[in-house]
């Protein structure tokens, strides 16, 4: 029996939330998941379907949920189906539910010098979803964001100068991973564009933390 997994896009239509969906549902239905993809909110409120869920992927860039929607969505991923996602999808969502950003870990704040070319550096290479893996390079926005002291952090990027409030150099988390109640929760804050998962490496970590993310 094939898992489960069930993609939400809509919200801010910069990030080509549609696109990203179905370069996600590609993704995982090479990895053998039955996938359903919905641009409703409302696919939250189906406590039964998610219940049934191995995995769960928003791509939904600002907007607002209801408080029935984000219970739904909070009680799956609390009772262990897996939450995965990318960028502002799952990073930029929701900006007046704090409730959400304390499930996904982080919560953008900017992207000093829009879209630039920077180093992607592996923090651990024994983790299954970064194991092998190599510091690699990206062009593409550069989240800064306020990010949870509990989250497992695989990668980060690094800002500096002008960029970091107070000038100097600042080390930022870019791909971690943490527990929600008995659900896994993985982010990678690439995403700006679907050609940011054209490189191997940024592919494959996120393909392989979706995974993690699904048990």
């Amino acid at each position: 029996m094939s898992k489960k997994a069930l993609i939400v896009w809509g919200g801010w239509d910069g990030h080509k939330p549609k696109e990203c969906a179905r370069l996600f549902e590609t993704l995982l239905k090479a990895e053998g998941f039955s996938v359903e993809v919905s641009d409703s909110l409302d696919s939250f409120l189906d406590k039964d379907k998610l219940a049934g869920l191995s995995l769960i992927v928003p791509m939904w860039t600002m907007g607002e949920i209801t408080g029935e929607q984000f219970a739904g969505l909070s009680a799956a991923v609390n009772s262990g189906v897996g939450l995965g996602g990318v960028h502002g999808g799952m990073g930029d969502s929701f900006r007046n539910n704090s409730d959400y950003q304390m499930m996904v870990g982080g919560q953008f704040v900017g992207h000093p010098g829009n879209v630039v070319s920077h180093i992607v550096h592996i923090t651990d290479r024994t983790d299954p979803i970064t194991a092998g893996m190599n510091d690699f390079r990206l062009e593409t926005e550069r989240y800064y964001m306020h990010v949870d002291p509990s989250n497992v952090v695989l990668a980060t990027l690094t800002f500096a100068g002008h960029e970091v409030p107070g000038g100097g150099q600042l080390v930022m988390p870019t791909v971690w991973k943490r527990m929600y109640g008995q659900g896994r929760v993985f982010y990678a804050s690439w995403g700006h564009d679907p050609k940011d998962f054209e490189g191997v490496e940024a592919k494959e970590i996120v393909r392989r933390g979706l995974l993690w993310a699904a048990k």
